[in-house]
Parts: structure tokens; sequence; C-alpha cells
């Protein structure tokens, strides 16, 4: 069976930190492309960082680079997303995302939830539960 299990979500003040980790089974996690996704409640879901599979090319999107830090252990299974100065918009579930390719053994999975997204023109699939990461004061 196929899994993806986040975990590391919280309360925190505006400032603070978390790092949150997402362990997979069921698959070759190091032959993946990995993204972090994140969506708050009442909207869709957004990209925070992306990965290849050697962790050589990391990618963010401005509102969160320079704060938010992926990385992963292919070794554990493990990927990783550090956050520092958080923000009360980075409020949200996270969940962990593996990139599509052909005969995904994840892509009935997350099309039966509605849970894909592009990322530079690519889908990725995410259907944890997800960690809620709640920043406020």
């Amino acid at each position: 069976e196929v899994q993806l299990v986040e975990s590391g979500g919280g309360s925190v003040h505006p400032g603070g930190s978390l790092m949150l980790s997402c362990a997979a089974s069921g698959f070759t996690f190091g032959n993946y492309d990995m993204a972090w996704v994140r969506q708050a409640p009442g909207e869709g879901p957004e990209w925070v960082a992306v990965t290849n599979t050697a962790c050589r090319s990391k990618y963010y999107p401005d509102s969160v680079k320079g704060r938010f830090f992926i990385s992963r252990d292919n070794a554990k299974n493990t990927l990783y997303l550090q956050m520092r100065w958080l923000k009360p918009e980075d409020t949200a579930v996270y969940y962990c995302a593996t990139r599509r390719y052909a005969s995904s053994p994840f892509e009935s999975i997350a099309r039966a939830l509605g849970r894909t997204i592009q990322i530079f023109g690519s889908d990725y699939d995410y259907w944890g539960q997800g960690t809620m990461v709640t920043v406020s004061s």
C-alpha cells in the first residue's frame, strides 16, 4: 500500500519555526520528484516547495522564498520542510506531493480525492492526511 504520512504541524506565534516531515512507503521514494503543497481553509491549493529526486534543484514561490527550505533523505524515505519566520498567512494544512509519471500508482487515489496540482507544467498528486499549521498571536 502506498502511503504518505505528514507530521510536525502545530500552533506557533508569528516569527516562529516548524519542521514538517513526510514519511513515504509502498513505493520507491527516491525515484520521484517531490513537493510540499498547502491549502488554507476555504482556499485552493498552493505549492510552496519542490525538489527533484537528488534534491539538487529546489524551487519556491515568492510567498515563502527565504523562509521555507525543502530537503529529503532518500535512505529514510522522508521529505522535510523547514519553515522559519512564520506568518499568519502561512496557516494551512500542509501536504507532501509526488510528481506524476506514467503508470503512477497514486494517480487514481489523488483523482478520487481531487488532489492534484500543477507545478511548472507537471502534475503532482497529494493524498495524505496532511498536517495542520496554525500561526497566530
